[in-house]
């Protein structure tokens, strides 16, 4: 060892984990604190850019969810796949008919299992994997938002979609992936176009298999 080795510093094991919990609180601390403000809020849960999180911003994510109330119809099932902020917006109370439909949010990210019930884990990578409680066709609308633009990912996705919904199906993707979705999905891109709270470098749209206002508004 050098001369120069010996005049670096070192942390003891103690000084290390407390600025590692230190590090631990000052991530997870903002969070927490949204959470606890209100659990439902658009953005409650921080997004992760390593896990291809980005939120709509809080007039797409109520319109997303007057649609999806809408299709579900009165005692309808809905399932929100990659798409909590829509999930989210429904759990406010503030969209019309949200407290006679059911909602359930499918993810990834284990941070939203603090919706307890509510919360089924769903990795893309095995579309078909599901608890027993989750049966076939079971949902009347699933919105879906597969967290990358590829054609792998959606063919992933639409045999998800395949499996939960009854038949209507309402996609948000990027516009570069039209035709793969028509052909996976038989859905029609809609002139509404989303948008996040964050600038996406990518053209965003919607798509859907049954007649709605969305497709010209």
């Amino acid at each position: 060892m050098s001369d120069i080795d010996d005049d670096v510093p070192t942390l003891s094991a103690h000084t290390l984990a407390a600025l590692q919990e230190f590090y631990h609180e000052t991530r997870t601390r903002p969070d927490q604190d949204r959470m606890e403000s209100d659990p439902f809020a658009v953005g409650a849960v921080e997004e992760d850019w390593r896990m291809s999180q980005f939120w709509y911003n809080d007039e797409t994510a109520a319109l997303l969810a007057e649609e999806v109330v809408r299709e579900a119809g009165e005692g309808g099932r809905i399932a929100c796949v990659s798409a909590p902020s829509v999930y989210q917006k429904l759990k406010q109370g503030v969209v019309d008919g949200s407290d006679r439909v059911s909602a359930f949010v499918l993810e990834y990210d284990r941070r939203f299992a603090t919706y307890a019930d509510d919360f089924i884990f769903y990795d893309y990578n095995e579309p078909l994997s599901f608890p027993s409680s989750v049966a076939p066709q079971s949902f009347d609308i699933v919105l879906a938002d597969p967290p990358y633009l590829s054609e792998e990912c959606l063919s992933k996705v639409a045999k998800t979609i395949k499996y939960l919904s009854k038949g209507k199906v309402l996609l948000c993707t990027g516009a570069i992936m039209e035709n793969v979705a028509k052909e996976l999905l038989d859905v029609k891109m809609c002139s509404f176009l989303p948008k996040h709270n964050r600038n996406l470098s990518n053209e965003f749209r919607c798509f859907i298999n049954y007649p709605s206002s969305l497709l010209w508004s």
